[in-house]
């Protein structure tokens, strides 16, 4: 699943293609990608220009003249900027055709990903953006304390929750783990205040050097043909051995999630 890293990449990569360009018509193919009514959404957009793309947590969100529609990726999603007479792939569920003679196709092979119309001046206060929680950059240790420190959940699996901190995903998340030292089952009531001081400054430093490498390259994701260079740098999710102790690293499900850490310098505690 694209993590905020690669959503970040998708938004800088789509931005040096598509500003300013005119939507002429709006070809939808699968229904269900769209949230609500498809035929509003496709009146609604027609005609106006796009002005800007931003992002919140794992959310991409379109900005045009008066409106504004958002784009959840999922597990799959992509964006492909291409000619308008190249044809359609069978896993090309939208287009966006631009006055110029392109297109800007949402490709997605397992049809999770969903596009919403969302009220341009107000997006952030409202449903779905409204429930994240605050990304490693804006948030204040004390807050995510107190939303942790009486939980049972293991470290691992709040740090999946959006509502705490938004747009760590599973490979992330590991890779936090691993530089704290913190085994992924830790109890959230276990990790002291200072450890989740600790846990943020972490958490903003590799996201902000996979953001530099263009995300993580894992499976299908791309950004218009630019892959990530992150997957080079990855200590822990899906390697085999341990670039500290040399030793074997473990894969086990922590809720339902692929979870790699080292026994030996991840131990856990209490």
């Amino acid at each position: 699943m694209p993590e905020l890293p690669e959503v970040e990449t998708v938004r800088r990569t789509l931005k040096n293609f598509i500003i300013g360009k005119e939507i002429k018509e709006i070809r939808v193919h699968y229904d269900k990608i769209v949230v609500g009514d498809t035929n509003n959404f496709v009146a609604t957009l027609t005609g106006q220009t796009i002005r800007d793309i931003d992002r919140v947590g794992k959310y991409l969100i379109f900005i045009l003249d008066s409106d504004a529609f958002i784009s959840h990726l999922r597990m799959e999603g992509k964006y492909n900027i291409i000619e308008t007479s190249k044809p359609l792939n069978k896993h090309e569920h939208l287009s966006f055709v631009f006055s110029d003679g392109t297109e800007l196709r949402y490709q997605d092979t397992r049809k999770f990903g969903r596009l919403e119309l969302v009220n341009k001046e107000t997006y952030r206060h409202d449903l779905p953006l409204c429930k994240l929680g605050p990304e490693p950059w804006d948030a204040d240790p004390k807050e995510i304390y107190a939303k942790i420190h009486k939980s049972n959940l293991p470290i691992k699996a709040l740090l999946l929750d959006q509502t705490i901190m938004s747009g760590i995903g599973n490979i992330y998340a590991n890779e936090i783990c691993f530089s704290m030292k913190m085994h992924p089952l830790t109890p959230g009531k276990r990790v002291s205040k200072k450890r989740v001081a600790e846990l943020i400054a972490v958490s903003k430093r590799i996201l902000e050097q996979a953001i530099a490498q263009g995300g993580t390259t894992i499976h299908s994701f791309d950004a218009n043909g630019i892959t990530g260079f992150f997957q080079v740098q990855l200590q822990v999710h899906m390697q085999k051995v341990c670039p500290v102790c040399n030793g074997p690293i473990t894969k086990e499900m922590v809720r339902g999630r692929g979870t790699y850490y080292c026994k030996v310098c991840q131990k856990k505690r209490g």
